[in-house]
């Protein structure tokens, strides 16, 4: 739970960076930036996969470029429902979804410390397992 506030509260930032970035897209309020989050996220959870299975062939004929339509579309989506968020154009949603994804991507990178600690089993033959873990400084250590 704790880690998806923390992505939510991420892409409220990237949706309030983007006016300063692009003309064509206004947020008027936080409250507006952080619904439009919410929503995005919904949208990304829930019809992205959708969208995607649906336009695969033409997601592999465009070596996967199709998807920022779709990123497009879902950011155009997310303008008509949420009040406050107005977006003038298909290529303000489509440079507007590239921002956002870049920003959370970069930003979610930060938080994560690169993917968290992740436990690992490894057999030796001549003894039992050993439990090992990813340190704070990114090396394997043993438990």
């Amino acid at each position: 739970m704790h880690g998806i506030v923390i992505r939510w509260l991420i892409t409220t930032v990237s949706i309030l960076l983007i006016p300063y970035i692009l003309s064509g897209v206004r947020v008027e309020s936080v409250w507006s930036a952080l619904f439009a989050g919410a929503i995005l996220g919904i949208l990304n959870a829930v019809v992205r996969p959708v969208l995607i299975i649906l336009t695969f062939p033409l997601t592999i004929v465009t070596l996967g470029l199709f998807i920022l339509v779709i990123n497009a579309l879902l950011f155009q989506l997310a303008g008509a429902i949420v009040p406050g968020l107005h977006i003038a154009s298909f290529w303000s949603a489509l440079f507007a979804s590239i921002i956002v994804t870049i920003v959370s991507w970069s930003m979610n990178s930060l938080v994560s410390g690169g993917g968290g600690e992740r436990t690992v089993f490894v057999r030796r033959w001549e003894s039992g397992p050993i439990d090992m873990h990813r340190g704070r400084s990114g090396k394997w250590e043993r438990d």
